[in-house]
């Protein structure tokens, strides 16, 4: 992916995105990024399935950071990918679908089923601050030991603790604590995992 200009515009609207703050998120380098990644992106869900070494030399390369062990069901898809980092022996299955404009960290041995969406992105409730372009992002934490259920949605801002399970087709719309099992829109707290 081609590196930022720490100098120029773009390289203070992308600080400002990480950071939480309100951004020019029309602004031609956030584009170029993304088509950048979509290229990536592309050519891994189109890899055959048995070609797991060059699947996971292109994921390296989109990736912000990862373990030695890892594996994503294809198709998966994000925004800039260098944003997210995981943990070893991760797994995805099909669909996985993260918004990376914040920072979206996953621990070690965390499973997720089909079609999960984890989002980071943010925008107005007002039509008119939305229309204007108005955005910012909140990062996504997953501890360790985490199983998040098939069609699970993770809003921005949320953290999941460790050692927890999310039941399929929840929204998380608030952190999570850890060793319990959550479900439901909103998604709470079912019951506690400590014997």
């Amino acid at each position: 992916m081609t590196e930022i200009d720490e100098t120029g515009a773009f390289a203070a609207e992308w600080r400002k995105m990480l950071d939480g703050e309100i951004y020019e998120a029309s602004h031609q380098g956030f584009f170029d990024r993304l088509a950048a990644t979509r290229e990536k992106l592309h050519d891994f869900n189109t890899l055959r399935p048995g070609m797991l070494g060059e699947q996971h030399a292109l994921l390296r390369s989109i990736l912000g950071g990862c373990g030695s062990r890892f594996h994503f069901n294809q198709p998966f898809r994000c925004d800039y990918g260098c944003n997210i980092f995981i943990g070893e022996n991760f797994f995805a299955n099909f669909n996985l679908t993260i918004l990376d404009e914040a920072r979206v960290t996953i621990g070690d041995n965390v499973f997720i089923g089909p079609d999960v969406s984890i989002y980071t992105a943010c925008h107005p409730l007002d039509p008119a601050s939305r229309n204007a372009g108005v955005q910012w992002a909140e990062p996504v934490t997953i501890g360790n030991n985490v199983w998040i259920g098939g069609k699970t949605v993770i809003l921005p801002g949320v953290t999941i603790g460790s050692d927890t399970v999310i039941g399929a087709g929840s929204v998380v719309t608030r952190s999570i604590p850890s060793s319990v099992v959550a479900a439901g829109n909103p998604a709470r707290v079912i019951r506690s995992l400590n014997s």
